[in-house]
C-alpha cells in the first residue's frame, strides 16, 4: 500500500511533468528542425552543422552556479528560476517557429540556439528541484518517472511533430510545441518550493568553486567519476552501431522502425518504471549491481543476434530484454548522481556530473565503426559487453551491496 501511495503522490507527479517538460524541447532543434530544413532545400552541410546549436547542453554547468548563488524575489529559488527559463523557453521554441530556413538559415541557428539555451538551463533547475524535493529514498522512482516524462516529450516533439507537419506548416507544429509547455509551468506555480539548505552560497566564487572542493574533499571521489564515465559506456557503444547492424542482417526499415523504435520504447517506460519500484525495495547501490549486469547481458543479445541473422522474434527477444535492462540501468545511474550531489549546490554539482556522463556518448562511438569493419558484429558486442565490467568492478569502491543508500 505504501509504495502505492508514493507512486502516486505529488512529487511523483512533478517529476513526470517536469520530465516532459524537458524532453519535449530537445529534437525541436534536431530531427523536426533538420526535417523543416530538408523541405526548404538547405543544404545538407548546413543542416550538418546545425548539430552545433546543441552545444548549451554540453556546457550548462557554467552557468549553473549562477542559479545555485541567486535566489529571485518570487517563487523562491529554484520555481523562481524554472519560471524564467520554461517562459523564455516557450517564446524562444514560438520564434523558432516564425523563422524561414531557405531564406535566413542563420537566423534558423540563433532562435534554435536560444531555445537549446533556455531548455538546457530548465534541466539545470529541474535536476536541483528533484534532488531537493524528493527524499532520499525517493529518488529511484522519481527519477524513473522524470526519464519516462522526458521520453514522452521526445516522442510528442518527434513523432508527433513530424506526424503535424504532414498536414500543417512548420510554423504551426512549433506554435503547438510551444504550448505544449503550459503544463510544466502550470506545475511550477502550483508546486512548493523545497526547503533552502542551510549554507546556501554566499557569493558567485563560492558557488562555482565550493561544489568542487567540497565534492574532490570525499572519499573516493576520483573513484566516483571513472563509474560514471564507465557504467553505461559499453551499451553506448553497441546501441551507436545497432541501426547499421539490423540493416546488415537484412531487416527492413519498417520492421526496425515498428520492432525496434515502438516496441522498444514501451520496453523501455517499462524497465524504468519498473526499475524505480525495485529501487524503492531495495535501494540505490544493490539496483546498480543488479540492472549493470543485466545490462551487459543484455549487450551479449545483440552477439547471440549476430550468429541468428534475420528473425522477427529473435529481434524483439533482444530489444525487449536490452530497453528493459537499459530503462532500468539509467533510472538507477540518474538516482544515483542525484544521490551525491550536495543540496548546497545541486544545481552546479548535477549539472557538472550530467555533462560528465555525455562524455562517453561522443568519445566512446566515434570510432565503433572501425571496430566492427576490422571485428566483426559478434566480436564487437562481445567487446562492448566485457567493457562494462570495469565499470562494475569499481562500485566495490564507494557502492558496496550491504549499503542500502550512498552516503553524501
Amino acid at each position: 500500500m505504501q509504495i502505492f501511495k508514493t507512486i502516486f503522490s505529488r512529487r511523483m507527479l512533478v517529476s513526470f511533468i517536469m520530465g516532459f517538460a524537458c524532453g519535449l524541447p530537445l529534437l525541436l532543434t534536431i530531427t523536426v528542425l533538420q526535417a523543416w530544413m530538408k523541405d526548404e532545400g538547405v543544404d545538407l552541410a548546413v543542416i550538418g552543422a546545425f548539430s552545433l546549436v546543441g552545444l548549451p547542453y554540453t556546457v550548462k554547468f557554467l552557468w549553473a552556479p549562477v542559479m545555485d548563488r541567486f535566489t529571485l524575489p518570487f517563487l523562491g529559488r529554484r520555481r523562481g528560476w524554472l519560471l524564467i527559463a520554461q517562459t523564455a523557453l516557450i517564446i524562444s521554441i514560438a520564434g523558432l517557429g516564425m523563422t524561414d530556413p531557405g531564406k535566413s538559415p542563420w537566423m534558423v541557428a540563433f532562435a534554435a540556439f536560444l531555445v537549446t539555451f533556455f531548455s538546457a538551463s530548465q534541466d539545470i533547475v529541474v535536476d536541483a528541484y528533484r534532488r531537493e524535493d524528493l527524499a532520499d529514498e525517493e529518488l529511484g522512482l522519481g527519477s524513473s518517472l522524470y526519464v519516462n516524462g522526458y521520453r514522452v516529450g521526445m516522442l510528442l516533439a518527434s513523432g508527433g511533430g513530424l506526424i503535424m507537419a504532414d498536414h500543417m506548416s512548420f510554423t504551426m507544429v512549433y506554435l503547438i510545441m510551444a504550448a505544449c509547455m503550459l503544463p510544466g509551468v502550470l506545475t511550477t506555480l502550483l508546486t512548493p518550493e523545497p526547503a533552502i539548505p542551510s549554507g546556501t552560497p554566499k557569493s558567485l566564487k563560492e558557488a562555482v568553486l565550493e561544489p568542487l572542493v567540497e565534492y574532490f574533499s570525499r572519499k573516493g571521489a576520483l573513484w566516483i567519476l571513472a563509474f560514471i564515465l564507465m557504467y553505461k559506456i559499453g551499451d553506448t557503444m553497441a546501441s551507436a552501431m545497432t541501426t547499421p547492424f539490423y540493416l546488415e542482417l537484412g531487416f527492413s526499415k519498417t520492421e526496425i522502425g515498428a520492432v525496434v523504435k515502438l516496441f522498444g520504447f514501451w520496453a523501455t517506460v517499462i524497465g524504468t518504471l519498473t526499475g524505480g519500484a525495485l529501487m524503492l525495495r531495495f535501494g540505490i547501490n544493490p539496483s546498480l549491481w543488479i540492472f549493470g549486469l543485466l545490462q551487459a547481458v543484455s549487450t551479449a543479445g545483440f552477439a547471440v543476434l549476430a550468429l541468428l541473422g534475420h528473425s522477427i522474434p529473435a529481434l524483439a527477444g533482444v530489444i525487449a530484454f536490452e530497453n528493459l535492462s537499459g530503462g532500468m540501468g539509467t533510472a538507477a545511474y540518474a538516482a544515483f548522481m542525484a544521490s551525491i550531489t550536495n543540496k548546497k549546490f545541486t544545481a552546479t554539482q548535477y549539472a557538472l556530473l550530467s555533462s560528465l556522463m555525455g562524455v562517453p556518448r561522443v568519445l566512446a562511438s566515434a570510432p565503433t565503426g572501425y571496430f566492427v569493419k576490422y571485428m566483426g558484429w559478434f566480436s564487437f558486442f562481445i567487446m562492448c559487453t566485457l567493457i562494462a565490467v570495469p565499470g562494475m568492478l569499481l562500485l566495490t569502491k564507494f557502492a558496496p551491496w550491504s549499503i542500502r543508500q550512498t552516503k553524501k
